[in-house]
């Protein structure tokens, strides 16, 4: 039994959703695949997305090269450590941009080379975020926002959507229900409000 999540750095609700599925998968001994959506791809040729929003999901794109890089040369492994740095400095209280510095101090909290930082720069790597990226769409069945998740080899779901992460009970218990539904071919889409980050 595996669980996939294709995911934008750059997106707080996906923050939130790692979380949530590494704690649960973590409880089961199921490790978590990590796998690159690109918000900047997604929305190519889209002149309704704000500015700011192109400028932070051109960021992202700069650390999936470098989470494509590492993924790469170090593994899963290397990638989950990546992520969880990062994230803890741009979701986390300190609230900080996607850039460069959070690149490096990342890296080196997730105890892996400095020299990883240059692929932020190597537009080749775009090619394997796209194959990734196009992955997921294409698992989702229709174009989706980050995160998306696939439980085994059922379809994928956009979302789940989380605000915060769950206790861990109710985050078993999604994580349970969610894992149900996937299997069910012919179940679609459920949606309710959204709650404010927290």
């Amino acid at each position: 039994m595996s669980v996939t999540i294709w995911f934008d750095p750059s997106c707080p609700y996906t923050w939130r959703t790692s979380r949530w599925l590494r704690a649960a998968a973590g409880r089961r001994d199921e490790k978590v695949v990590w796998r690159f959506l690109s918000l900047a791809v997604l929305n190519e040729g889209n002149d309704d997305v704000p500015e700011r929003y192109r400028l932070s999901h051109q960021r992202a794109l700069a650390a999936l090269r470098v989470l494509a890089a590492v993924d790469g040369r170090h593994g899963q492994d290397a990638v989950d450590r990546l992520y969880s740095a990062i994230g803890e400095r741009v979701h986390g209280p300190a609230d900080r941009y996607l850039d460069r510095d959070v690149l490096v101090e990342s890296l080196a909290e997730a105890g892996l080379p400095a020299e990883l930082i240059d692929a932020a720069d190597d537009a080749s790597l775009d090619a394997v975020v796209r194959e990734s990226h196009d992955a997921g769409q294409q698992r989702v069945g229709t174009p989706s926002g980050s995160p998306v998740v696939a439980f085994d080899d059922h379809p994928a779901f956009f979302g789940p959507v989380l605000s915060s992460v769950p206790a861990d009970a109710d985050a078993d218990q999604a994580f349970e229900g969610l894992r149900l539904l996937s299997g069910v071919r012919e179940f679609s889409e459920v949606k309710r409000a959204r709650d404010p980050l927290s």
